[in-house]
Parts: C-alpha cells; sequence; structure tokens
C-alpha cells in the first residue's frame, strides 16, 4: 500500500503542476501546437509500455478496434486537450486546473445513456455538490481578474469531452487494454490534429527551441510519465483508488498557481474547492461500495 501511495501522490503532483506549465508555455506557443506536440510525444513515450501489454496478453487488434481507437483519439486531442489548453491560456490556471476536475461528473452522465450504468440519487448528491463548487468557483456574478467567460466555456467543454472520452474508452479496455488504448488513441488524435494544424497554416515546430524544457516536462513528464504512473496506481490496487489522484489535484493545484503564477485564491475559490472536494470524495466512496457491492455478489453467488 505504502508503494501505491506514492504512486498517488506522484500522479497527483504531476497532474497538479499540468495548467501552470501549460500556461507558462501558451505565452510562447500556439495552443494548438502545444496540445499536439504533448500528446504526440506522450504518446510515443507510453508506446513501448503499450506494445508490451499487447504482447502479454496476446491481444489480436482488427480493423474496426484501429477505427474505435481513431473516434477516442479525435474525441480526447482535437477536441477535449484543444479546449483544455484554449481554456488555460483565457483563465486562471488555478480556476482552469479546478473545472477540469469536475470531468467524472459528465462521465456520470454520459455513463447513464451510453451504458447500463443508472443514475442514482447518490449520483445526484455529487452532482449537485459538484455543480455548487462550480458556481462558486467561476463566481459568475462578479469573474474574478484573469478568468474570462470565454475560458470557462472552454474549460466546461473540455470536461465533458474528457468524460465522454472516458465513457466511450470502457468498452475497449478489457480487450485492447488500458495503456494500449491510451498510447494508441493520443497519437491517432495527435496526428489527425496535425492535419488540422497543416490546414490552418499552423505553426508545428517554430519557437519550440526556444521552450525545449517546458515542452519536455509537459510532454514526458506530465503527460508520458504522469498517465505511467497513474496506471500503474491502477495496476496495484484498482480503478477507485488510482482516482485518488484526482482528488488530490484540486487541492495542489491552486497552490503551485499562487507560488509559480502569483495567482490570487479568494473567499469563493476556497468554497468552490471545497465543495468539489466533497464530490470527488463522494464520487470515489460511490464508486469503491459499489465495487464491494458487486464483488460481495460475486462471492455469494460462487
Amino acid at each position: 500500500m505504502k508503494k501505491v501511495g506514492l504512486l498517488i501522490l506522484l500522479t497527483a503532483f504531476l497532474f497538479g503542476t499540468m495548467e501552470v506549465a501549460l500556461k507558462i508555455a501558451g505565452n510562447g506557443l500556439d495552443s494548438f501546437q502545444l496540445t499536439f506536440l504533448r500528446f504526440i510525444i506522450g504518446g510515443i513515450f507510453l508506446f513501448p509500455f503499450a506494445i508490451n501489454e499487447i504482447r502479454k496478453n496476446q491481444t489480436k487488434l482488427e480493423l474496426k478496434d484501429y477505427g474505435y481507437l481513431l473516434i477516442l483519439g479525435i474525441i480526447c486531442i482535437p477536441i477535449s486537450m484543444l479546449f483544455f489548453q484554449l481554456g488555460v491560456m483565457h483563465s486562471n490556471a488555478s480556476t482552469a486546473s479546478v473545472i477540469m476536475c469536475i470531468n467524472p461528473l459528465f462521465t456520470m452522465i454520459f455513463a447513464h445513456f451510453m451504458s447500463n450504468e443508472t443514475f442514482t440519487k447518490n449520483k445526484l448528491i455529487v452532482l449537485i455538490w459538484g455543480t455548487l463548487g462550480l458556481i462558486f468557483m467561476v463566481r459568475p456574478w462578479d469573474i474574478q481578474e484573469g478568468n474570462t467567460p470565454l475560458g470557462v466555456f472552454f474549460m466546461l467543454i473540455a470536461a465533458a469531452t474528457f468524460g465522454l472520452y472516458t465513457v466511450a474508452g470502457k468498452n475497449g479496455i478489457k480487450k485492447i487494454g488500458i495503456m494500449a488504448q491510451t498510447s494508441i488513441s493520443f497519437i491517432f488524435g495527435s496526428l489527425v490534429l496535425l492535419f488540422l494544424m497543416i490546414l490552418m497554416h499552423k505553426p508545428v515546430l517554430q519557437g519550440v527551441g526556444n521552450n525545449i524544457g517546458l515542452v519536455l516536462y509537459i510532454s514526458i513528464a506530465v503527460t508520458g510519465l504522469g498517465y505511467y504512473v497513474y496506471f500503474s496506481a491502477i495496476k496495484n490496487s484498482d480503478a477507485t483508488t488510482g482516482s485518488i489522484a484526482f482528488f488530490i489535484k484540486p487541492a495542489i493545484a491552486p497552490v503551485i498557481a499562487v507560488v509559480v503564477l502569483h495567482d490570487k485564491l479568494l473567499w469563493n475559490t476556497y468554497i468552490g474547492i471545497g465543495l468539489i472536494l466533497i464530490a470527488s470524495y463522494l464520487n470515489i466512496y460511490n464508486k469503491k461500495t459499489e465495487e464491494d457491492k458487486i464483488e460481495q455478489e460475486q462471492i455469494e453467488f460462487k
């Protein structure tokens, strides 16, 4: 358990630095360009582990599987993660980081319509807490300096579509494997984004040399290593335990934003973070309870 705890803390720290690093790098690089670079490099970083997973599980990918991975990649990279980067650039890093943490709320909603998961009373309570946290975090009656309605809108699209990516990805994980699915969908999605960048005459490598340290940190440490450590935490425990990293992140990311970018945390920010932490805790608790119930029913059935 000590190993799992360290993996969760490292995941939370790496993901907690994400918005700050993206905010700084975004001042010198185009949002399309930065999104492409971090996910193509991150996907390639994960690829050897993906190949190892495929060989170990003796997985045989068919043409329809590649089509499925392409769709996942499109949802994640040129849609969700591009809007995420745009949202970071139009918001305070602390606000962006916390808003992105509500993506599990959208996952619950999409799961209700796209799978056999029912929307229970407990999930409604989680949704209410999370929505209240979002309202206080954004403070729509008097938006905090550094935040913009456009930035909040972009972050909500990013969080919603990442929730969609999570639900859509559940169907293929058992066959393809979590590492392989993530790596290949990242690479496919990045290539689609590259195609769009060429059509739009966006820069691909221009300015990278002046920001190489940040690009490598975001691509390899945050995206590549971050996801690898996260998956390792899941492998050594379970998905619910691994998701504790996203429960910790809303507490870490704003502090890093304050230290590095001098973001200001106002009274509403503390309330918003607190409410979203409650929603995250209840979500994890409900998942764990459901998993324990299913496990107990399987034992009794045997």
